[in-house]
């Protein structure tokens, strides 16, 4: 149960304190309150986009690998499916985002895979991606 997880809190909290921290060193130029201006793009990006990437990876494609013995070979709570999820995760945000950053996703997806293995549920998968995504999206884009 998500509730009483304290993996769970902690993998929520940590990465938009990272951000956070990012933000503070100066890492970012983006204005802090360009989600007032633009609230449809910021829900799209922070709400609508992270719903429909877990409905797709981990609510389908990572089941779909479960299915199989090799899926479902595993090491320290990670399986084989979750890793090939989060390398197709990573693939597809070649297109949306540059090399780096695109390829940085592959261990936020690892981590929304491993607790979508752990609650058999998509609900933490998805509060996890929201929450990253917000602390991205607010912080960094603009």
């Amino acid at each position: 149960m998500i509730r009483r997880d304290p993996w769970f809190w902690l993998a929520l909290g940590v990465a938009p304190l990272i951000l956070l921290l990012f933000r503070l060193a100066g890492q970012s130029p983006a204005p802090l309150d360009w989600p007032l201006r633009q609230p449809g793009r910021f829900l799209g990006l922070v709400l609508l986009w992270p719903v429909l990437e877990e409905v797709v990876f981990r609510g389908a494609l990572q089941p779909s690998l479960s299915a199989s013995a090799w899926g479902r070979l595993s090491r320290k709570g990670f399986s084989a499916a979750n890793g090939v999820t989060s390398l197709i995760f990573a693939g597809a945000h070649l297109f949306s985002h540059p090399p780096l950053w695109a390829l940085s996703v592959f261990f936020p997806s690892l981590l929304f895979g491993y607790f979508r293995d752990r609650h058999d549920s998509l609900l933490s998968p998805i509060i996890l991606h929201v929450g990253y995504n917000l602390g991205y999206y607010w912080l960094f884009v603009g």
